[in-house]
């Protein structure tokens, strides 16, 4: 990272938080070390993102993290695409899905619900005020039930403020995502 902030004190919480990410990951992801000179911030992005990419919802985890990177694609935010795209190889068991997913999701052969989620997550990022009902009607068309909408629009509005705050300081991936799910 581009900042040199100094770590601050963790809660126990978040002390866990870290263990738990060696415990399964083998290391702490850097987008959180990076937020751990600020407890209470670290804390609300933490409980954010697991809220949006862990909890139950009508989007599969593979399909948030195909918005993640589809969004971090448009956004061209190198740590995303490669924790994101990581994922994606991960849980599709598909490493060519990932790769095609990081340069163009538009080149890989999805089904017409993932196309149609990819597409409104995309033209959220890229023209947000063009957005209408006709984009919400898509979706439905597509089996997106209401509250499916709002997952996409948040997990979508998620990466955007994370693409760019990855982008602000210079947030770089661990090196352990590039080999991940190949």
């Amino acid at each position: 990272m581009a900042l040199a902030l100094e770590p601050g004190q963790l809660s126990l919480q978040n002390e866990a938080y870290f263990e738990k990410c060696r415990e399964k990951l083998g290391f702490v992801p850097n987008v959180l070390t990076s937020y751990a000179d600020d407890d209470a911030k670290l804390s609300a992005f933490a409980a954010f993102y697991n809220d949006l990419m862990l909890a139950p919802s009508g989007l599969s985890k593979l399909e948030r993290e195909m918005i993640a990177v589809a969004v971090s694609s448009v956004n061209r935010c190198y740590y995303c695409l490669a924790a994101h795209g990581a994922a994606v190889r991960q849980l599709s068991g598909d490493p060519v899905l990932g790769e095609l997913l990081v340069m163009n999701y538009r080149a890989a052969e999805l089904s017409a619900r993932h196309r149609a989620m990819l597409d409104f997550a995309v033209k959220l990022t890229e023209t947000p005020h063009l957005i209408g009902e006709e984009d919400r009607a898509g979706l439905r068309r597509a089996g997106f039930a209401e509250r499916d909408i709002w997952d996409i629009g948040a997990v979508a509005s998620f990466y955007n403020m994370s693409n760019r705050m990855a982008s602000a300081v210079d947030m770089r991936p661990n090196a352990a995502y590039h080999g991940q799910a190949r």
